[in-house]
């Protein structure tokens, strides 16, 4: 017997927000006004019309922060407005003010004399966008603070951006970015969490918890299926339910489902021969029908929406940040290419979001700079950066003993870089950014550090006469980023020439060499990887990563982060990046589902990683061997409880990981739940892994269906790890 789930997916939408190099800022104000009424306009009001009665639904309770009496008062109140507005208000509350910002931020407009506010849209998935022209925290992106495998760190991440958007005057952050990981070429691969759709779910959710504890409206990007930069205003992307269900959908779903995400934004891309704001199959279908959500729909910047009724009909509620198409929607509706109804049933969305969210309710100040970088903002940036440096490597170079070293070499093209990644739509501008250099020296106490400038006989002597050497590399805002605006795609996954030369030959001639490597995702490190020491991964660590990395190397903290992607030993064996072509197809299989396929071992597994002490797992103890179907509710959990101990002489933390393989799957496992333990020197604990039936689902071509059969698990530290094994029976 099968038990068969309604597929709760989520559709995430694509927030592209526009930098300066992309919108001038003496360009043309389409509608410059954030009120949508003037006394002529404001006259027509009185006209006899009657909304279509709307009676609130679980999902509208739901989606409303508030008690469920409220919710229901709130869907009275916009059927009370949507007879008070006129047709042009209504439509200007569905598409932005103006191509160029107004205040700092992207407006939508309100209609003042009606008490509706309108909103103001700000990225991003790192900090306060930088578009304000007002400094702000930098935190860490987004693919480092998936390498913490910490959910409640996460949700801490985005209450603290939240806070710092508001103080600007905004009520909508653009983030989180969601979009899996398919290829680690990919431009804006930090600015998601993981090639994991189950990690990117878990990240994801905290994130928007956390935004939207402040009163701050979440806005998830991009749906769908968005994970090339290059060509991603003229791609068809082409793939089959299973994968779009199993693959890139379930952290949408997550958001809209159980976080009540304020809205989604879709992508520039096509998916399956249609552009993302005309695919109905994805924006009414499965996010506005199977998942009930009740927010509303934006469009990504300037060249996201590619029509005006047909758009609306599909699904897509805003367009944004300026009504290039949907300024057509008054002369459709004169001419009866669309009904009222329609038009109401879009602004209902975004006044739900509006008054359901208070923001009709607070003052908005227009700079409040005592909340941002604030003591508590530094300190978790830098907490996250500490917690997300990956160690992979370590022959006994690390950590840096400050009472036996007294000398410490130090190169690279990134040691003095203020290096916190894309300058595209994720660009946060930081009053100060901690270098590695600045960070090693202000960390190293009566230890010389020598900056190495050039390996000419000064640089190779100087290397020589060190106790340890530290070559800080990687890429930077020049390799990769969100096109039009910044790099675009990377061009390999090679580190350039010019460093993999200086590594070796910094190797040659020292016994103790420890790269630290920062940019979005994997650089393949096989080409040197056995002529070193030590290998640490620090991604773009933000304001205070120059800092976090010196305390992991001379180890004042610990090494905790897990890598959320998969390092190859060559870049041949992921599936082809293709961001040429204008029509490219995705497989289920990425990542390392597609190095288990393909039968790759990883250079560095996702999940892997390394502390300064080592961990023993023991047997796994399952809460229930089998289940009968009938039995089995989407909500049901299972546990299973590992028992870890620490064996070292360090503290440290261990993630410990669930992999399942479905019935009738023949290779890859996948994750399914993870949970950290962090333990003294020589302590034991246990970790409990809670594997939610929902988990266990996968497409039947009709359904998400959790299929009868025995389901394999697997245990350890990382996908190809296999600590402990042991099977699920589904009757």
């Amino acid at each position: 017997m099968h038990l068969r789930f309604v597929a709760l997916g989520l559709v995430s939408i694509c927030v592209f927000a526009c930098g300066d190099d992309d919108v001038p800022r003496d360009a043309e104000v389409l509608d410059a006004s954030t009120d949508a009424s003037d006394a002529s306009d404001a006259s027509d009001a009185a006209r006899d019309y009657v909304p279509e009665p709307f009676a609130p639904t679980e999902a509208t309770r739901a989606y409303c922060p508030r008690p469920a009496e409220e919710a229901d008062a709130i869907e009275a109140r916009i059927t009370e407005l949507l007879a008070q507005m006129t047709p042009r208000e209504k439509i200007a509350c569905l598409h932005g003010a103006s191509l160029a910002m107004i205040e700092g931020t992207w407006r939508v407009a309100g209609v003042e004399r009606l008490g509706i506010p309108g909103l103001r849209m700000l990225d991003g998935p790192r900090g306060l966008s930088s578009m304000t022209g007002k400094n702000g925290t930098a935190f860490p992106v987004a693919m480092m603070r998936g390498a913490t495998f910490d959910p409640e760190l996460e949700r801490r991440v985005g209450a603290a951006m939240a806070r710092e958007l508001k103080s600007v005057g905004a009520d909508v952050l653009l983030a989180p970015t969601i979009n899996v990981l398919r290829h680690p070429r990919w431009g804006r691969a930090q600015e998601t969490y993981s090639e994991d759709p189950h990690h990117m779910a878990e990240m994801a959710l905290a994130f928007v918890q956390g935004v939207q504890s402040e009163g701050v409206l979440a806005s998830a990007k991009h749906f769908a299926a968005n994970s090339i930069e290059d060509t991603r205003h003229e791609v068809d992307v082409r793939l089959d339910e299973r994968t779009l269900r199993e693959v890139y959908l379930p952290a949408f779903r997550r958001v809209v489902v159980e976080g009540r995400v304020a809205s989604v934004m879709t992508a520039y891309n096509q998916v399956n021969g249609r552009w993302a704001d005309q695919q109905d199959h994805l924006l009414r279908t499965i996010l506005k029908g199977e998942w009930a959500f009740s927010g509303f729909v934006e469009s990504d910047w300037i060249l996201g929406t590619h029509g005006d009724v047909e758009s609306l009909r599909a699904g897509l509620d805003v367009e944004m940040p300026a009504p290039t198409n949907f300024r057509r929607l008054a002369s459709a509706l004169d001419a009866g290419e669309i009904e009222g109804r329609e038009i109401d049933a879009s602004v209902r969305r975004v006044l739900r979001a509006q008054l359901c969210f208070g923001l009709d309710e607070r003052e908005r100040p227009l700079d409040d700079a005592a909340a941002r970088e604030t003591e508590a903002h530094l300190a978790l940036a830098r907490e996250i950066a500490e917690r997300g440096v990956v160690l992979l490597k370590n022959d006994d170079a690390l950590p840096i003993d400050r009472a036996s070293v007294s000398r410490i070499a130090v190169l690279g093209r990134v040691l003095t870089l203020d290096n916190v990644g894309d300058t595209g739509s994720s660009n946060v501008r930081a009053t100060d950014v901690i270098s590695a250099l600045e960070g090693i020296r202000e960390l190293a106490g009566d230890v010389v550090i020598d900056v190495v400038d050039a390996l000419d006989d000064d640089g190779e002597a100087t290397v020589r006469a060190a106790d340890a050497v530290v070559i800080v590399t990687g890429l930077t805002h020049e390799d990769e980023g969100e096109a039009t605006i910044g790099a675009g795609d990377r061009e390999s996954l090679a580190l350039p020439a010019e460093e993999l030369a200086t590594i070796r030959a910094v190797a040659a001639i020292h016994p103790r060499v420890i790269v630290v490597l920062e940019g979005g995702a994997s650089i393949v490190v096989r080409d040197f990887a056995d002529e070193i020491e030590g290998l640490l991964f620090a991604f773009y660590p933000g304001s205070e990563g120059g800092r976090a990395l010196a305390r992991v190397l001379f180890g004042d903290v610990v090494p905790r982060g897990r890598l959320p992607f998969s390092i190859p030993r060559a870049e041949a064996e992921l599936p082809v990046f293709d961001n040429v072509s204008t029509t490219v197809t995705y497989e289920r299989f990425h990542g390392y589902t597609h190095l288990a396929r393909e039968g790759h071992t990883a250079e560095h597994p996702f999940g892997s990683g390394l502390g300064y002490t080592r961990f023993e797992l023991g047997e796994a103890t399952l809460s229930t061997a089998s289940i009968e179907a009938a039995t089995l509710a989407p909500d049901d959990t299972i546990e299973l409880r590992v028992p870890v101990q620490n064996v070292g002489e360090r503290e440290g933390r261990e993630v410990v990981q669930l992999y399942v393989r479905a019935p009738g799957e023949e290779t890859a496992h996948e994750l399914r739940a993870f949970a950290s333990v962090e333990l003294a020197a020589g302590a034991s604990g246990e970790a409990t892994l809670r594997l939610r039936a929902i988990d266990l689902a996968t497409w039947d071509g009709s359904a998400m269906t959790v299929r009868a059969g025995t389901y394999a698990l697997r245990v350890g530290t990382h996908a190809e790890d296999a600590a402990w094994e042991g099977e699920l029976v589904v009757r």
